[in-house]
């Protein structure tokens, strides 16, 4: 029976696809730039990379490569969003949210600015560039900051979808988003909507609430577990802040027991969200699966994720050992 908070959200069907959520993003970015001409993008001499080269060639007259400073990208984003544009502004996680956090503060949040931070290369999964460009802790320095919301895409639809919200939506956004191609997992139809997780999978013994990359292996755990005769509940909690509390206090209360997966650091990540999120509505056994206060290591992004038990495999073992526990 499907939850009353929620409705079952659409898949993505047919041959398999797989495409990194930073291509999604410069994909976006030029549709915007057709249809929105307050749209203005800013690079920090990464744009190859970040995939914002193409509005730049599109649009050159509202690009601005800032160079390898990325504090004064976000000051000069600031500026020209108090002016009335919307401004996008990209690095890689590790230099958007790790060199420029005191601009993003004083800058853009406190006055509450229109600069979306649309940060590439997060996560775990950058892989061979090792524990230097990993950036695991971006989640938890942007969603501490007052008037900011974040936002991880679990593919790209919702990518291309999160970042069209970001430009609707007035004030300051960070975005994560991948270097590594992962699989489509939802369908053509679905409808992003800010603040609102999206439930792909019903079931009763366990919840497994997970983002970005981590959703599809989460939805290849459930499968696992299906065969065991577990039915794991998957839910795609995109929008870590605002968090959707509603979907969360029903996986408490209908399932028991919530398994969280991300590629970052569990401290101040979506686990502790969605922790602080079952403490305040409906109490119940939480575990965590990410970075325990450890950095990466050098790999193929399947390597690391399998070592880190963040696979489908691994998701699948943490959530016999929290059932074993459950009572």
């Amino acid at each position: 029976m499907t939850s009353p908070t929620s409705s079952l959200a659409p898949l993505h069907t047919g041959e398999p696809k797989h495409v990194a959520t930073r291509n999604a993003y410069g994909e976006a970015l030029l549709e915007l730039g057709k249809t929105n001409p307050d749209v203005v993008v800013l690079d920090a001499d990464l744009s190859g990379s970040t995939k914002t080269k193409a509005f730049g060639q599109a649009h050159p007259e509202r690009f601005f490569n800032i160079g390898v400073a990325e504090a004064n990208m976000v000051g000069t984003a600031a500026g020209m969003a108090a002016m009335g544009h919307t401004v996008f502004a990209s690095s890689f996680a590790m230099f958007a949210a790790g060199k420029a956090w005191e601009q993003i503060r004083q800058s853009v949040c406190v006055p509450e600015l229109s600069v979306k931070i649309c940060a590439t290369h997060a996560g775990l999964t950058v892989g061979e560039d090792g524990k230097s460009h990993q950036m695991l802790e971006d989640i938890a320095l942007m969603r501490v900051l007052p008037n900011m919301r974040v936002i991880v895409p679990a593919d790209g639809i919702e990518a291309n979808l999160a970042v069209k919200a970001a430009a609707a939506t007035p004030g300051p956004f960070y975005v994560r988003l991948s270097r590594a191609s992962t699989p489509i997992v939802l369908g053509e139809d679905y409808e992003f909507t800010l603040g609102k997780a999206s439930l792909l999978r019903e079931g009763s013994d366990l919840a497994i609430i997970a983002c970005g990359v981590e959703v599809a292996e989460a939805l290849a755990a459930a499968e696992l577990l299906a065969a065991d005769g577990v039915a794991a509940r998957v839910i795609n909690m995109a929008t870590i802040d605002p968090i959707d509390e509603e979907i969360v206090a029903a996986a408490a209360r209908e399932c028991g027991a919530i398994l969280t997966a991300e590629e970052h650091q569990i401290r101040g990540g979506l686990g502790e969200a969605v922790a602080g999120a079952v403490a305040r509505t409906h109490p119940c056994r939480v575990a965590m699966a990410g970075m325990d206060n450890a950095f990466g290591q050098s790999g193929t992004a399947s390597q690391l994720l399998a070592h880190y038990e963040l696979d489908a495999a691994g998701l699948a073992a943490r959530a016999r050992r929290l059932l074993a526990n459950k009572s």
